[in-house]
This record gives C-alpha cells, structure tokens and sequence, in this order.
C-alpha cells in the first residue's frame, strides 16, 4: 500500500491516468459509432477478393488500384460499404458520362457483385456499414415524426413531400419516390454528392427509420384532387390554371364570338 500511494504521488502519475482516461474514452466511441446501426461484417476473404478483381477492372482508372483516389475521381478509403451499394446499387457507378452530378441508370451489376465491390472497399478503411433489415423497416417507423424531421433537414432540396427539385449550376435534388428504403438510408449515412451527411449523431437510427417512414407514406398516398403537378405546391398549380383556365376562356370567347356572325 505504501509502494502505491509513492507512486501515485510521482510527477508523471496525472499524465498516465490523462492517457488512460483517453484510451478508454475513444475505444468506447468507437465501439458504440461501430455497433450502432450497421450490419456484422459478414463479408468473407473472397468476397473481398472478389471485389478487389472487380474494382480493378471497373473503378481503378478513375478511383486508383487501392482506392486512394486520381484527378478523375475521388478516394475511397474510409467511405464504407454503404457509400459503395448506394453509388454501385443505383447505378450512378460506374459514371456513365461526365456533369455536374451523377445520374441513375439501370445497374451493371447485380446484388452479389456489389456486395463484393462494397466488402472490398470496406477492407480499405472504416466506414458506415449497409444498414441491417430493422434500420430500414419503414413499417416500425413513425411517419408523423419522420415528416418534422423531413421538414427541417431535407424539404429545402427534396421538396416537402420528397418530389425534388433544381439545384445550382445543374444540379438537382433527386425525386424519392421511387428509391428504396435501404438506399435512401445509405445517402442519408453516406451524404453522396451534394447531399450532407447525417450520421447517428445527427439523426439516430430511429430518426432515420422515421424518415423512411414518412417518404413512404406521402409517395404512396394518392392526390385527391387528381393530377399531383409535381407536388410543387401553389406555384405549379397557379400557373396551371393561368396557362388552361385563360386557353379556355379565350377559345370559348372566340368560339362564342363566331357563333354570333
């Protein structure tokens, strides 16, 4: 006892439990940040060196032949399988034209080819993780919740009911009613092209399945007053009336006008 309360005494006794305390602070961030909503990595060496033949033959030129990225295209050390199965699994890469962003089109590869793509660049470096089936059950969601939350962090882009809309210098804010639920939780995770990044500090898991929740139900929800115009809101439907309700007026004026010859 007396050998330890000398030592605790000694000068460099505050820097060792300073050192400590941090060890520990930063393993249990990074513990939690890791657990918190992603799958286990599953993925098995020779998905990954699957995925590693894959990336070399379809990503390497622009992306670097360990991904530490070119003039042509950005690193990817450290983006995550998540950021590789939205980009590879909507089909926006490989990029099918250089512009100001990225476009959807029809995959060119299929769902196992992905996963080794993505299970190959996770292997680089850290990142969020493909979403497990819970995280983005949108059944399990609160929409009500989900529609405040979609108000204050995405309607300024998306529109308030997720139709879209233009950004600048030809970008655009994509339309969310065709995307999947695991998709729209990748970009909210991933934070692709001029999208932010909304982690689990940002918008918890819960949040994010809210989120889900409400998209959802407003892209299923028929318009009761028929043609929905984009969902744009007045603007669109005052112009529509100006445009048709002032052709109609004129063409029965005209119509009327001959009639009374």
């Amino acid at each position: 006892m007396k050998l330890l309360a000398d030592r605790r005494r000694h000068p460099m006794a505050l820097v060792v439990l300073l050192l400590v305390g941090l060890l520990m602070t930063g393993g249990a961030y990074a513990l939690f940040t890791q657990t918190s909503s992603a799958k286990a990595d599953t993925a098995s060496a020779s998905d990954v060196d699957e995925g590693k033949k894959l990336f070399a033959a379809n990503c390497a030129t622009c992306h670097g032949l360990s991904g530490e990225g070119s003039k042509a295209g950005p690193g990817l050390i450290g983006v995550g399988a998540a950021a590789v199965d939205f980009q590879v699994g909507t089909g926006r890469m490989p990029l099918q034209a250089n512009g100001p962003q990225a476009r959807t089109k029809e995959p060119q590869f299929d769902e196992d080819q992905t996963a080794q793509l993505a299970a190959y660049v996770a292997s680089l470096g850290p990142g969020p993780a493909v979403p497990a089936d819970e995280n983005i059950d949108a059944s399990k969601g609160d929409p009500a919740a989900g529609g405040g939350l979609f108000r204050t962090n995405c309607a300024m882009c998306h529109n308030v009911v997720g139709a879209g809309g233009a950004l600048t210098r030809g970008k655009y804010a994509p339309n969310l009613s065709d995307v999947s639920e695991k998709h729209l939780y990748e970009a909210m995770q991933t934070g692709p092209q001029n999208m932010p990044i909304f982690n689990d500090a940002n918008l918890t898991p819960d949040d994010k399945r809210d989120v889900l929740a409400y998209v959802k139900e407003v892209s299923d929800t028929p318009s009761p007053g028929g043609f929905k115009l984009g969902s744009l809101g007045p603007v669109a439907e005052g112009l529509f009336i100006w445009f048709f309700g002032l052709s109609a007026v004129i063409g029965l004026t005209v119509w009327l006008s001959s009639r009374a010859k």
